[in-house]
């Protein structure tokens, strides 16, 4: 993505942040992480975030996803001796359409499929206020729905740079051109 995209995902991010009255510090508004997969489309498909705390014990973070924004299927290994991440997702803003491991429980999912592979359709609809836990090796994506979202993350430690994802052309970190 280009530096001119990075801003106004940033810029986006924050007016998210404001609607769900998530209050951040100036060095958290400095931090904002912007992850494109590597595809270079991070409107349709990515994710922004900030991170709270990681320790070897425990992680906080924030996310938005635009309206429409996916974030890729992926899942989380055992790494360095552990499992693997359990993370609760809760909506604190708009509305976040989760698909995980499972039957499928609807013959039409509400969210619009990714530009990335994907296998998992096991939806589940998260509102402000609601919050749901992946256990870790368990495959999901999630998508913003018409208004964006907002999501607090709370999980065991963060490793999100083993994550393995579906489709095997796409990296987790974001890259700024020149």
């Amino acid at each position: 993505m280009t530096q001119r995209e990075y801003n106004e995902q940033v810029a986006a991010t924050l007016e998210y942040f404001e609607k769900a009255h998530i209050v951040l510090t100036e060095e958290e508004k400095r931090s904002v992480e912007v992850i494109d997969f590597g595809q270079g489309c991070v409107k349709e498909f990515g994710l922004q975030l900030v991170v709270y705390v990681n320790t070897e014990r425990v992680c906080a973070k924030e996310m938005v996803l635009l309206p429409g924004q996916t974030c890729a299927e992926h899942w989380h290994v055992p790494t360095n001796g552990m499992e693997g991440k359990e993370e609760t997702f809760r909506c604190r803003y708009g509305e976040v359409y989760l698909y995980v491991d499972g039957e499928k429980n609807t013959d039409k999912i509400k969210a619009a499929l990714p530009q990335s592979e994907v296998s998992v359709f096991h939806e589940v609809i998260l509102k402000p206020g609601e919050q749901y836990t992946i256990m870790p090796g368990v495959k999901h994506w999630f998508q913003g729905g018409p208004d964006g979202a907002v999501i607090s993350e709370f999980s065991t430690k963060s490793t999100d740079e083993t994550d393995q994802f579906t489709d095997k052309a796409l990296v987790r970190e974001g890259k700024i051109e020149g």
